[in-house]
């Protein structure tokens, strides 16, 4: 079976702080499973249609049952954001400044990029502070995101990596708690900053929950999230690497968020 390959024609309106519209045409292509054509960056993985199909229906059911399976969500998210969602997130990049400075820079967050021991020594409440401490807490490094292989444009790939990467500032940012509700209400909240379906998947994660745990999110959590990830400006548009001495109450009166609820 010929694989069916989408390409985006972006159409800009006269407003800047309108989104591109984008329209996508198709091309049949000579693309099957025997016939994989050669890889369009370091580690890209060029999927068929159905093969693309049976990862997100798989990868969806998997994370379900082992919701601590980084690998699965990581899947999901890349096999589900094309082609719109991952254009349109593009895109939002392209109208800011801020944003079209990144994806030329394309920087990188790992321990190579970031010192853990200069964070530590920031000020109590500024971003890099912040995010040191919930990487501490959790006993993880920023090097644990995986890397993307499943998108086919390389500079919609780099979003999505940037994405990963940037996930656990959006922690410190947020200064959601830490507990399985805070992690369910950052989805929320990044499902409505970026329309990425993977994060929106995550929310169906309330259902596991036990039932005053429940209730909780879905009077107290959901609406803030979803209110502020509407109402805030997008956060993949954030240099954090420019942000880390900044103080984190300053930040987000700045990109238009409302302290989460205790």
């Amino acid at each position: 079976m010929n694989s069916l390959v989408l390409r985006p024609v972006i159409r800009r309106t006269g407003l800047a702080r309108d989104l591109p519209k984008v329209a996508f045409t198709s091309q049949f292509v000579p693309f099957t499973s025997l016939s994989r054509p050669p890889p369009n960056y370091e580690g890209h993985v060029p999927l068929t249609i159905p093969e693309r199909g049976f990862l997100a229906v798989g990868s969806a059911v998997m994370s379900l049952l082992s919701p601590r399976r980084a690998d699965l969500i990581a899947a999901l998210g890349e096999a589900t954001a094309t082609p719109y969602f991952i254009y349109r997130l593009r895109d939002a990049m392209l109208l800011s400044p801020t944003g079209r400075r990144i994806l030329k820079d394309r920087p990188r967050i790992n321990s190579t990029t970031m010192s853990m021991g200069k964070l530590r020594e920031l000020p109590d409440g500024t971003v890099g502070k912040e995010y040191v401490a919930w990487l501490d807490k959790e006993g993880v490094s920023p090097d644990t995101r995986s890397q993307v292989r499943y998108i086919d444009d390389p500079e919609c790939a780099y979003v999505m990596q940037r994405y990963r990467e940037c996930h656990d500032f959006y922690h410190a940012l947020t200064g959601l708690p830490i507990m399985v509700e805070g992690e369910v209400a950052l989805k929320a909240f990044e499902f409505a900053n970026t329309l990425i379906p993977m994060t929106g998947l995550s929310m169906f994660a309330v259902a596991r929950l036990k039932p005053k745990e429940r209730r909780r999110i879905l009077t107290t959590y959901f609406p803030w999230a979803i209110r502020n990830g509407l109402q805030a400006k997008e956060v993949m548009n954030i240099y954090w690497e420019e942000e880390l001495e900044t103080d984190v109450k300053e930040l987000r009166k700045r990109i238009g968020l409302e302290k989460p609820p205790e």
